[in-house]
């Protein structure tokens, strides 16, 4: 497909259009942000921890290295700040919108898996003791040796939250489809050879993952937890990208399926409409043929009866 087309669909010509079409994809955005308000304010499951498998979390109680206010700015944020510098680059809306759209069901279709399966096991995390004990002296129920935590019971409640990492699968799910979109639009797999161009694609995994180490050396997490949230976040990072684009090593890779699209309605329109002109032109020569035609033999019918009259006259 020739890029010489780009330029022409900016947000002002063809903006509303597009989003429109897209109507029902934001009203489940909408959906699964409800979703995940939910999940965040339920009480997750509390598993049985008893006084023996206290031994393995006894982790000290610290502060996030990656606070919870940055994750949305890592995987939305930055993936839209590049997605948005593109579309300055080629003025393509087609390109903004279906990476915008990609981008953030990715995000959230991971956080609504992510918490689900975050309420529904209640691993305790690696720090559980401090947060169920903050002044270090241990309460179990006398029969089952079950914890009885002492602790604020909202530092409890996100105790129960170790698996799988959010931090991770977040960060993976936002910057795993900007690495997608990275190598589309760069042409990674140009069968060139530049290193450099891997190099930039590896870039926003590497954030990723240096974000799903914090989690472990700040003692929020196992590392089962973080293997399983980056795995989950790229799977549907890889899922959501192919859903809207091409994948990086096709010869269309650059641009959305929807741009394509665009040019094939166009160009079967222009097809129809030269298709009609032309049967125009058949059938307007074809009147003008029979018209040519008719017109000898009038003549000849004119001339046949002056004949006819003349010849009458001269009888009489």
């Amino acid at each position: 497909m020739p890029e010489i087309q780009l330029g022409a669909h900016t947000i002002k010509s063809h903006g509303v259009q597009v989003a429109r079409f897209h109507m029902h994809d934001w009203l489940i955005l909408l959906m699964l942000v409800v979703i995940e308000i939910i999940l965040n304010i339920i009480e997750p499951f509390h598993r049985f921890v008893g006084e023996e498998m206290m031994t393995d979390l006894k982790y000290p109680l610290q502060d996030n290295t990656v606070p919870f206010w940055a994750v949305p700015m890592i995987a939305i944020i930055l993936p839209s700040i590049v997605i948005i510098v593109f579309y300055f680059i080629r003025h393509d809306v087609y390109d903004l919108h279906q990476a915008i759209l990609g981008l953030l069901f990715s995000v959230l279709v991971t956080g609504v898996i992510t918490d689900a399966i975050k309420d529904a096991v209640g691993r305790p995390r690696p720090d559980f003791f401090w947060r169920c004990f903050p002044d270090g002296k241990g309460v179990f129920h006398p029969v089952t040796r079950n914890v009885q935590c002492t602790g604020l019971k909202s530092v409890i409640k996100e105790g129960h939250k170790s698996f799988p990492s959010g931090h991770t699968s977040w960060s993976f799910a936002g910057l795993g489809f900007l690495a997608w979109y990275l190598s589309g639009k760069i042409r990674v797999f140009d069968h060139r050879g530049h290193v450099a161009k891997l190099c930039i694609t590896f870039l926003p995994l590497l954030v990723a993952a240096l974000v799903g180490i914090s989690r472990v050396d700040d003692y929020w997490h196992h590392w089962e937890d973080v293997f399983t949230g980056g795995l989950l976040g790229m799977t549907i990072a890889s899922f959501c990208y192919l859903q809207f684009f091409p994948p990086p090593y096709h010869v269309d890779g650059w641009a959305p399926h929807a741009y394509f699209n665009m040019l094939a309605d166009s160009r079967n329109g222009n097809q129809s409409s030269s298709t009609n002109a032309n049967a125009l032109t058949v059938r307007q020569s074809e009147f003008e043929s029979v018209s040519i035609r008719s017109a000898p033999d009038a003549n000849v019918r004119d001339s046949s009866s002056i004949l006819e009259d003349m010849e009458s006259g001269r009888r009489n």
